[in-house]
C-alpha cells in the first residue's frame, strides 16, 4: 500500500517543489524586462542569434513541414471521402497548420535545436566562471546575454512560423492533387474562398509569445546552472522539459482567448 502511495504521491511532490522556481523565474524576468527597452541595443549581437536560431533551424523546419502536410493530406483524405467532402480538405488543412501545427511544431523543433544549445552555452559559461568575469568588469550580464538571446528568439521563431506553413501547406497540396487525385483548381477556390486573415495571424501571434516564452526559459535555465558539467546536462533537459510544456499551457491560453474574440 505504501508503494502506492508513493507512485501517487512523488509527482505531486516534485511539482509543489517547483513552485519557488517558478517564483524566482517571475521576479527575475520582471527585474530583467525593463532593460530590453533601455539602449544599446546591440542591433549585431541580436542579429547574430537571429541567424544562429532562425537560419540555421531552416533545415530541419523544413523537413517537419513537409512531412506534416503529407501526412495531414493522406490522413484527412479518408475521413473526408466517406462524407463526399475531399474538396474541402485544402481548407481545413490549411487552418489545421496555421492556427495550431504550423506554430507548435515549429517552436518544438526550434527547442529541441536551438534552445537546448543555448542553455547548454549560457551554463558552460556559468559554471566555467565567465558570467562572474562578466560581472565583476561592471557589465550587467542579464542585459549582455540573456536579453539579445530573447530578442533574437522571439523574432526568429515567427518568421520561421511562415516558412513552415508555406511548406507544409504546400506539400499538401501536391499530395492531394498528385496522389489522392484531388481537382487543384477546386482545392485552390474552396481555399480563396473560405480563408480569412485571422486564420493566419492567429498563428503569427501565437508564435511571437511561444519565441518570447522558450528564449526567456531557455536563457534563464542556463544562466542560473549551477553543478558542473553534470548541472550542464541537468540544465539542458529542465530546459527542453519546461519549454515544451510551456508552449502547450501557452497555446491552451491563446487558443481560449480567440475562441472567445471570435478568431
Amino acid at each position: 500500500m505504501n508503494k502506492i502511495f508513493e507512485l501517487i504521491g512523488d509527482p505531486i511532490v516534485s511539482f509543489f517543489r517547483q513552485i519557488p522556481e517558478v517564483g524566482k523565474f517571475v521576479i527575475f524576468y520582471l527585474q530583467l524586462l525593463p532593460l530590453i527597452f533601455v539602449p544599446p541595443y546591440r542591433i549585431k549581437e541580436i542579429l547574430k542569434h537571429v541567424e544562429i536560431i532562425g537560419v540555421k533551424s531552416w533545415g530541419v523546419i523544413s523537413l517537419t513541414a513537409i512531412f506534416t502536410g503529407m501526412i495531414e493530406a493522406i490522413q484527412l483524405y479518408a475521413g473526408f471521402k466517406q462524407f463526399g467532402a475531399e474538396n474541402f480538405m485544402g481548407y481545413t488543412i490549411f487552418v489545421s497548420i496555421t492556427k495550431e501545427l504550423g506554430p507548435v511544431f515549429a517552436t518544438l523543433m526550434v527547442i529541441s535545436r536551438a534552445i537546448s544549445a543555448m542553455t547548454a552555452e549560457l551554463g558552460t559559461m556559468r559554471v566555467t566562471e565567465q558570467i562572474d568575469a562578466i560581472d565583476i568588469l561592471g557589465i550587467d550580464s542579464r542585459r549582455y546575454l540573456l536579453i539579445p538571446r530573447i530578442i533574437a528568439t522571439t523574432i526568429a521563431l515567427p518568421l520561421l512560423v511562415i516558412l513552415f506553413d508555406f511548406l507544409a501547406n504546400l506539400s499538401a497540396f501536391l499530395i492531394s492533387s498528385h496522389v489522392l487525385g484531388l481537382n487543384p483548381t477546386i482545392y485552390q477556390n474552396i481555399i480563396q474562398k473560405l480563408i480569412s486573415f485571422s486564420d493566419i495571424y492567429t498563428g503569427i501571434i501565437k508564435s511571437i509569445a511561444f519565441g518570447f516564452a522558450i528564449g526567456s526559459i531557455g536563457s534563464y535555465v542556463g544562466y542560473f546552472t549551477e553543478g558542473g558539467a553534470k548541472g550542464v546536462g541537468e540544465s539542458t533537459t529542465k530546459a527542453v522539459v519546461y519549454s515544451s510544456v510551456s508552449i502547450f499551457a501557452v497555446n491552451y491560453v491563446f487558443s481560449v482567448l480567440f475562441f472567445f474574440l471570435g478568431y
